[in-house]
């Protein structure tokens, strides 16, 4: 009789995690889970997301991230002060707005900004990101970019 039951709440369980599944936290639960088992290596850091830096955004940012960039004085708009970021949020560091930004929007179009899309080549490879509160797959590379960008805060 023991062993009817336990099969019976067996099932009954995996129903609850399908249903849930769908939706829910219990599914984002479950996503966040399978994200963590999938990662591979440490989690990126600030000095990972300074060499992307480095490489990516130091001709239009420059080298300290004040928007001074070699490239800077050609663009229409000086490009923004990095090291402003929290200061200009009320003291804390807009991961969620930096993150979308970076990532890119498709429905904006190459044309509608100056800054190149880096999200949707990187989306192979994520790892679980805190942004406000909530576990979020991010690409690798722009999670140590963010790391970065939330160490050089003035």
């Amino acid at each position: 009789m023991a062993t009817t039951r336990s099969r019976e709440t067996g099932r009954q369980a995996r129903g609850d995690i399908m249903h849930t599944h769908h939706g829910g936290i219990a599914g984002s639960a479950l996503l966040i889970l399978a994200l963590v088992a999938c990662t591979e290596g440490r989690m990126p850091d600030s000095t990972d997301g300074a060499a992307f830096f480095a490489e990516n955004c130091v001709s239009c940012h420059g080298a300290t991230g004040t928007g001074d960039g070699p490239m800077a004085a050609g663009l229409a708009d000086r490009p923004t002060d990095l090291t402003h970021l929290s200061r200009d949020n009320g003291g804390t560091f807009p991961a969620a707005r930096a993150l979308s930004f970076i990532y890119g929007d498709p429905q904006q179009g190459h044309l509608a900004r100056v800054m190149p899309e880096f999200g949707g080549a990187m989306a192979e490879d994520l790892v679980p990101v805190e942004i406000d509160g909530i576990l979020t797959p991010t690409p690798r590379e722009l999670a140590g970019l963010l790391a970065y960008l939330e160490s050089i805060q003035q």
